[in-house]
């Protein structure tokens, strides 16, 4: 059965799939191929259905009622196509996340938004909170082999959104936003990787309301 990557990085040296999902969703990049789009919708049911390890694919090609060779020629290995599937979904994390922003009146609003959105659409996936929970140990361990890659993307997304918040006037021009992205990362990032038992993560209100009380106030410069 053909290996399957790591849903949360790449190669050395490379970037991480987050990375490039986000580059994607800031540059508003698209596919026009819609034969690739196929192949990456068949590719996600499958990986959703049966696991990736245990998919092949012979199988994505069935699926997408394509030819073998048709899929093997928009992607030459099982590697390659896993991911692309995972960066897209990634890439819908954040496209997502910048329509619901907008709907959050106060910048603690979207604080709390951006907490608890992040932690419900990542264990919420079903190819990649199945992931997470098929493999606990794997977030964790991507995220000390690759260097701070993957954190420092988020951190960077986050920071970006503070830095318009200054801009905007509703945070103070004295903030250190990429220390308190940082923070609020590794908070949010803690919670995917290591089980809480203090914590209900699948309880919005309680998220929301921890996000309130601990992260909002790290906006006091």
């Amino acid at each position: 059965m053909e290996p399957a990557v790591s849903p949360f990085t790449s190669g050395p040296g490379a970037e991480s799939l987050l990375e490039r999902a986000y580059t994607d969703a800031v540059e508003q990049v698209g596919d026009a191929d819609e034969i690739r789009v196929r192949v990456l919708d068949a590719a996600y049911e499958q990986f959703c259905r049966l696991g990736i390890q245990r998919s092949t694919m012979e199988d994505v090609a069935r699926r997408a009622g394509l030819s073998r060779i048709t899929v093997y020629r928009r992607f030459a290995t099982k590697d390659t196509l896993v991911e692309q599937v995972v960066r897209r979904e990634y890439r819908r994390y954040f496209d997502r996340f910048l329509v619901e922003i907008k709907q959050a009146g106060t910048v603690a609003d979207r604080v709390v938004l951006g907490f608890v959105s992040s932690l419900r659409a990542i264990r919420g996936n079903p190819l990649i909170g199945g992931l997470i929970a098929a493999e606990p140990g794997l977030l964790a361990s991507s995220m000390i082999t690759d260097d701070g890659r993957t954190l420092a993307t988020v951190r960077e997304f986050v920071a970006g959104q503070l830095r318009r918040e200054q801009h905007a006037g509703t945070v103070s021009g004295d903030l250190d936003v990429d220390v308190v992205a940082e923070l609020m990362v590794r908070v949010s990032a803690s919670f995917l990787a290591i089980p809480s038992h203090v914590v209900d993560l699948d309880d919005d209100a309680q998220l929301a309301e921890l996000a309130r009380r601990y992260l909002v106030p790290m906006l006091a410069a």
